[in-house]
């Protein structure tokens, strides 16, 4: 028995048959993240995917059964994979893991579109936690849906077809950036002014009638009402936001990372998903896909409402068990991304306690912020638990905090399940580059968090 601790790099242990698996596995990830760019969209693919694996739709009416696999989706955002299994849900309770699928972006403000100097542009107001200025200058794409009058919904997404065009936030050139440049770079971008531009071409009037004040701007609305049937005042029951136009794309000559937008929280999803796609296990299953993590998990579709409670009573109900038995005795991965630890920016980091790329999936005991506030901290119990079950079953894991002490910090969404009376700790995914347009992950760590996902299944 080895008494000292060590840290374990997975590309270092694999052989090849098992890098070839880590590798196929990436290249679902990465379809699925092509897919799933907003929340809306990852429901679309998770509803797709899970009808493909022979779950059918979820009613809380129904009296579920074992062996019945079901999904709901909660308002277009909000996803709940249900598999039903044989043993007892109130001696045994219910095996959720829960990722979140939205991301940082721009969303749009109510009244966005203006002219100003022969552009079009959209004005936007940044959801989560962004640095601003990293949202300048790079291809964007919109997606979204508009409501139209009489309820009649229409789905948008421009920018990521290689034909289709793509929208552009301006920065200062360098010449003319010296008082920008002298700014903090929290200042260095005002948030008023990640305003995309969208067209140029104005309409040009009809011989006899008066040029129009806002020529481009009324151009780009009849391209808008011709394609959607929209006018400008459907903006203001729209939800449509930028994001970084692009694929996911591997990084390195060896391909062992991938770069792409939205692993947070994404590359948790994924996994879980699969899981329980793939396992045949006793437990009842419950696989979530949260939206609003990015803003403190409220409305309807976040971890703070009340719809996972629903969904347990439902389960509980169907089995007459008391629903607050089931709560006590079930167990929760909240899968959520922690911060890998990156040698250029050492210093924020405290290297013991940190996770490292490509070293397995992420435990985080505990987050929050100095000291431990706003944390759920799981107990020394459930840490031995998900040890055990991480070890019986080979699974490469790891253990650190989100940064050094009084550095920053941040939250997940395991509080808001710890307090249903939940054992709940956070497992997933070292990021490097976290909130950027662009994250950094290892394959080996999607896989490896696969193989945690499995086991706590199991």
């Amino acid at each position: 028995m080895d008494l000292k601790y060590t840290r374990k790099n997975v590309y270092k242990e694999a052989d090849g048959k098992q890098l070839e698996t880590i590798y196929e596995f990436a290249e679902g990830y990465k379809e699925f993240l092509d897919n799933s760019k907003t929340e809306r969209d990852a429901a679309i693919t998770a509803k797709k995917l899970a009808e493909e694996n022979g779950f059918k739709p979820f009613s809380f009416s129904e009296k579920l059964k074992a062996g019945d696999k079901r999904y709901f989706i909660n308002r277009h955002k909000n996803v709940f994979l249900i598999k039903v299994g044989t043993e007892d849900v109130a001696k045994c309770g219910v095996r959720i893991m829960v990722a979140h699928v939205d991301s940082p972006r721009l969303d749009l403000k109510p009244n966005p579109m203006f002219e100003d100097s022969g552009l079009c542009y959209l004005k936007t107001h940044y959801y989560g936690g962004i640095k601003k200025y990293q949202w300048t200058a790079i291809p964007l794409a919109l997606h979204g849906v508009v409501m139209l009058p009489g309820g009649e919904k229409r789905e948008i997404c421009v920018g990521e077809d290689e034909n289709d065009p793509v929208f552009y936030i301006t920065d200062i050139l360098p010449h003319l950036g010296a008082e920008q440049a002298a700014k903090p770079l929290s200042k260095a971008i005002d948030g008023e002014n990640l305003n995309a531009v969208i067209g140029g071409l104005p309409s040009v009037a009809a011989e006899g009638e008066e040029e129009e004040k806002e020529a481009v701007k009324s151009a780009i609305l009849k391209l808008l009402n011709q394609k959607y049937g929209m006018t400008e005042v459907d903006l203001q029951c729209s939800e449509l936001c930028f994001v970084p136009a692009g694929k996911a794309r591997d990084v390195g000559f060896d391909k062992a990372l991938i770069s792409a937008y939205g692993h947070d929280d994404k590359v948790c999803a994924y996994p879980e998903m699969r899981a329980i796609f793939d396992c045949n296990s006793p437990h009842t299953l419950v696989a979530v896909f949260a939206d609003k993590e990015e803003v403190g998990s409220d409305g309807t579709t976040g971890m703070q409402s009340k719809v996972i409670s629903d969904v347990i009573e439902t389960i509980a109900a169907s089995f007459k068990a008391n629903p607050i038995e089931v709560r006590y005795n079930s167990k929760c991965i909240s899968a959520d991304v922690t911060a890998g630890y990156d040698p250029a920016y050492a210093s924020v980091f405290e290297k013991r306690n940190t996770t490292f790329i490509s070293c397995g999936a992420a435990i985080s005991k505990y987050t929050g912020a100095r000291g431990k506030s706003g944390t759920n901290d799981a107990d020394a119990e459930f840490m031995g638990f998900i040890r055990d079950i991480f070890e019986r079953d080979g699974v490469y894991w790891q253990v650190g905090e989100l940064g050094a002490i009084d550095v920053g910090g941040g939250g997940t969404v395991a509080k808001f399940i710890a307090n249903l009376g939940i054992d709940t700790v956070d497992v997933g995914v070292p990021v490097l580059s976290m909130h950027a347009p662009y994250e950094l992950i290892s394959k080996a760590d999607v896989y490896a968090l696969y193989q945690a996902c499995m086991a706590f299944c199991k």
